[in-house]
C-alpha cells in the first residue's frame, strides 16, 4: 500500500521528536538566541584587560622578584593569557546551557562553595593577614565562585513566591544570607560581604520586599557597618585610612596619585613611572595603571563600557516573563557591576579599600575563571528566542512602569486583560 504524500516530510534536516540535535545546529541556535551586543562588551573588555595587565606587569614583577629569581616582566602577562583563554572557554560553555540547567548547576556550586567556606577557617591558607583561599594544588578563593552562585539561589528561593505567596521567602532568604556573611566575616572579608547584601538588597526589592520593611533593612545594614568598625581591626584600619590618612594603609592615596599622574592623554604604553611604587598594580589597582599611561579619557572609556553592559542587560530583562531569570539576571549583574564600580573608587580614593579586582580587566588565575562563570551565567539567563513576543509581566511590570502609561492601541489593552 503506498505511504500518503506529506508536504516536507522528506526534507533534509527536519527533525523528528526525540531526535538529538547535532552539534552544529545547536551551535546556530545558540548564535541565534546569543545576546551578540552583550558578549561583544565582554570580550572587548577583556581584550583591553590583556593590555592593561602587559602594562602592568613589569611593576608587579619587579616587587615580587628576589636576589635569588628574577621574574621576567611580562610574567603575569604570559600568565593571564592562558587564564583567559580557560576562562572564555569556560564562559562559552556556560552560556550554550539551558536556564533550567543554569539553576540546578547555580544551586549545586552554592551549596559546594557554601561548603568550602566552613573549611577557610580551619585549612585555609592566609595571605595579607587574611585567611580566604584554599589551597588543593590549585589556589583559588571559594567567595569568587559563590558569588553567581548566590545569585541563583537567591533568585531561585525569592521566585517561590509565584507558587506560593504566603511562603516567607524574604526571610529565608535574609538568613541564607546571615550564614553567608557570618563565614566571610570569620576570615575576615569585608568588602565581599557588603557586595552580597547589596546583591540581595535589589533582589528582595525587585521581589516585591513592603515599603515598611526597606528602612529595617537599610538600618539593619548601618548597624553592621558600625558594628564591624568596632569588631575588626582590619576594617577599622582601612575606614580610618580613608577618612584621615594614614601611615600603613596609604595604598589608596598612591593609587590616586599613580591615576593622575598621566593626565588626559597619558604618559604612553609601557613609560608609566609611578606604577612602580604601586603595591598589587596588575589585579587591584590596574584601574591607576590604566590612568597613568593610557590617559583619564581611556578610564572614561572603560567606565562607560561597564555601564553598557550593565544597560544592556537591564534592556534585556524589561521584556523578560520569567521572575526566577529576571531575578537572576538582576542579581548577576549587580555582583558584577558592583565589584567594577567599588574597584573603580578605591582608584578614585573614594572608597576605602576591598582588596577587590576589576572584573575581566585585572590579572587573575582562579578568579578570572570565577568572572567568566559569572559572566557565561548572564549570557544563559539573558537567551532568548528572537521570534517570541512577550504577553506576560516582565521587569517594566515589577517596578511599576506600564501603570503609568496608557496602552497606545486597542489591541494593547484586549492583551493586557487576557494577560495581566
Amino acid at each position: 500500500m503506498q505511504r500518503p504524500y506529506v508536504p516536507g516530510a522528506a526534507r533534509p534536516g527536519m527533525r523528528r521528536p526525540g531526535q538529538k540535535l547535532s552539534r552544529w545546529t545547536e551551535l546556530t541556535i545558540w548564535w541565534r538566541e546569543i545576546d551578540r551586543v552583550l558578549l561583544g562588551l565582554i570580550l572587548a573588555l577583556m581584550a583591553f584587560g590583556t593590555v592593561a595587565v602587559a602594562a602592568a606587569s613589569p611593576a608587579s614583577a619587579d616587587r615580587l622578584s628576589t636576589a635569588t629569581e628574577t621574574l621576567d616582566p611580562l610574567y603575569f602577562f604570559y600568565r593571564h593569557l592562558a587564564w583567559q583563554a580557560i576562562g572564555i572557554g569556560v564562559m562559552i560553555a556556560i552560556s550554550m546551557v539551558s536556564r533550567e540547567n543554569a539553576r540546578r548547576g547555580g544551586l549545586l556550586l552554592a551549596a559546594a562553595m557554601l561548603g568550602a567556606l566552613f573549611l577557610v577557617p580551619i585549612v585555609g591558607a592566609e595571605v595579607n593577614g587574611a585567611r580566604r583561599w584554599l589551597d588543593f594544588g590549585m589556589r583559588f578563593q571559594p567567595s569568587e565562585f559563590l558569588k553567581p552562585a548566590f545569585a541563583i539561589a537567591i533568585a531561585w528561593i525569592l521566585s517561590w513566591k509565584m507558587r506560593d505567596p504566603n511562603l516567607p521567602v524574604i526571610a529565608l532568604s535574609a538568613a541564607a544570607l546571615a550564614l553567608v556573611a557570618a563565614l566571610l566575616m570569620m576570615q575576615p572579608n569585608l568588602g565581599d560581604t557588603i557586595l552580597f547584601f547589596g546583591a540581595w538588597f535589589v533582589l528582595v526589592l525587585l521581589a516585591g520586599v513592603p515599603v515598611q520593611r526597606m528602612g529595617a533593612l537599610v538600618g539593619i545594614g548601618g548597624a553592621a557597618m558600625v558594628a564591624t568598625y568596632f569588631l575588626y581591626d582590619n576594617a577599622r584600619h582601612r575606614i580610618d585610612s580613608f577618612m584621615g590618612g594614614g601611615t600603613a594603609f596609604d595604598q589608596v592615596d598612591l593609587a590616586e596619585r599613580t591615576l593622575l599622574a598621566g593626565g588626559w592623554t597619558g604618559s604612553g604604553y609601557g613609560l608609566g613611572l609611578r606604577k612602580m611604587n604601586l603595591p598589587e598594580a596588575h589585579t587591584d589597582y590596574i584601574f591607576s595603571v590604566i590612568g597613568e599611561e593610557f590617559g583619564l579619557i581611556v578610564c572614561a572609556l572603560v567606565v562607560i563600557v561597564y555601564l553598557a553592559i550593565v544597560a544592556r542587560v537591564l534592556m534585556k530583562l524589561i521584556d523578560e516573563d520569567d521572575l526566577f531569570a529576571l531575578l537572576a539576571g538582576a542579581g548577576l549583574i549587580t555582583l558584577f557591576a558592583g565589584q567594577a564600580f567599588i574597584n573603580i573608587l578605591v582608584n578614585l580614593q573614594l572608597f576605602p579599600s576591598k582588596g577587590m579586582t576589576l572584573p575581566l580587566i585585572s590579572y587573575g588565575g582562579s578568579s578570572t575563571i570565577a568572572l567568566c562563570l559569572e559572566v557565561g551565567l548572564l549570557l544563559a539567563i539573558t537567551r532568548r528566542n528572537p521570534f517570541l513576543k512577550r504577553e506576560t509581566r516582565g521587569l517594566v511590570d515589577v517596578i511599576g512602569w506600564n501603570e503609568r502609561r496608557a496602552p497606545k492601541k486597542q489591541s494593547d489593552a484586549i492583551r493586557r486583560e487576557i494577560y495581566p
